[in-house]
């Protein structure tokens, strides 16, 4: 399978099924040869922490502790599970690439594949 995704750090996505089904975040993290996505305040789970101490955090005395307890932290997405949000029409869509020249330098860029839209998603 390939190892690109059409989701990068830093848009904006909608979770298609799972618990958060409908729910909107940025993606703190893209793993694509996981094919799995990190989004902000989605799919949390719960971690029991140990306190811990942490060295040298004030060179003056001695060590600071780190409390313990349950923290919750964001959990890995399939990247089927999400779709992109286009900026312009505000609506998920599936993303298509257009190879486009600037400047005599050709790029691809991320378009939204909804009728009638066909933004570009890149900023």
């Amino acid at each position: 399978m390939a190892t690109t995704m059409r989701i990068k750090k830093g848009d904006l996505v909608q979770v298609l099924a799972g618990k958060d089904r409908g729910k909107q975040g940025r993606v703190l993290k893209a793993s694509p040869r996981e094919r799995r996505v990190i989004v902000e305040n989605l799919n949390l789970g719960k971690r029991h922490t140990k306190p811990r101490p942490i060295r040298d955090s004030t060179r003056m005395g001695g060590a600071t502790i780190v409390p313990g307890g349950i923290v919750s932290k964001p959990m890995p997405l399939a990247v089927s599970n999400v779709m992109v949000v286009c900026p312009t029409c505000n609506q998920p869509t599936r993303v298509g690439v257009v190879v486009k020249e600037v400047k005599g330098v050709t790029m691809r860029v991320r378009v939204c594949k909804r009728p009638g839209c066909a933004q570009e998603i890149d900023t």
